[in-house]
């Protein structure tokens, strides 16, 4: 069974390759520290099964299962400190979890799951229906009402923006740059995973790591060699995707 780890901490994988290690049968085909790195050498490698750290930088391992070509995804056990809303999700919709710290024998067991399940012929539909409905489970669980309005302190006062006249959220350090439609900019201590699910995601969406956009604002999309995009605001400032959000930019936006 050819295996792939995906975690950001160096002990965590170096521990689950030495659990592995135990196993006959098992290859170990790649590491990956982020999820850009987990999606490129799953797509790259095409392990039988990955097994992928719940929160990880850049997209956690279930943006990998969403950002994923149905071809390319293999079975999946997601790694992860006691969630209980993830743990609910994932059992209601039978995809395999291991808990940190992993134990060998849930691992065997992971293992053995996932023979079997490599064993049927429909195990791939299966899989991803299953995956598809576990992230469904798990983002209505923890989602919390979205803003309407983003408190921003001003030297005495306390000013409420209205999230309609956000044009861009752009990482910048421990600092968020908030941009408006009319060029006022606001800056607010605050992470960027934090607001994002603040937000409402039919109306914002992340171009890369640090840069959130309002699809409202966008005037205008150029493409960009390697398949990345320039995206123009109302506002005139202009902002690029990352290759990872590119993907899913244009799956979601640029395609009929």
């Amino acid at each position: 069974m050819r295996v792939l780890i995906a975690d950001d901490e160096r002990p965590a994988r170096l521990f689950l390759r030495a659990l592995l290690a135990d196993f006959e049968n098992v290859e170990i085909v790649g590491e990956a520290e982020n999820g850009t790195e987990a999606i490129e050498m799953i797509e790259r490698l095409r392990p039988d099964l990955a097994l992928l750290d719940l929160q990880m930088p850049e997209a956690t391992g279930l943006e990998v299962v969403k950002l994923l070509r149905r071809r390319f995804m293999p079975l999946v056990a997601f790694v992860t400190a006691y969630d209980e809303f993830a743990i609910q999700a994932f059992e209601l919709n039978a995809v395999d979890y291991l808990l940190k710290p992993v134990e060998r024998v849930r691992l065997q067991q992971t293992l053995r799951r996932a023979h079997d399940r490599l064993e049927n012929d429909d195990f791939h539909e299966a899989e991803i229906a299953n995956l598809r409905a576990a992230l469904a489970a798990y983002e209505e669980s923890t989602r919390q009402p979205f803003l309407e309005r983003i408190p921003l302190k001003q030297r005495d006062e306390i000013l409420l923006l209205p999230v309609s006249e956000v044009a861009s959220i752009v990482a910048n350090g421990e600092l968020l740059n908030i941009t408006t439609s009319d060029n006022r900019i606001f800056y607010i201590n605050h992470r960027l995973k934090d607001l994002e699910t603040r937000l409402d995601q039919t109306k914002f969406v992340r171009l890369s790591r640090g840069i959130v956009i309002n699809l409202a604002m966008i005037k205008k999309v150029n493409p960009m060699p390697g398949g990345l995009y320039q995206v123009t605001l109302i506002n005139n400032q202009q902002l690029s995707s990352s290759r990872l959000q590119s993907r899913l930019f244009r799956e979601q936006f640029l395609k009929l």
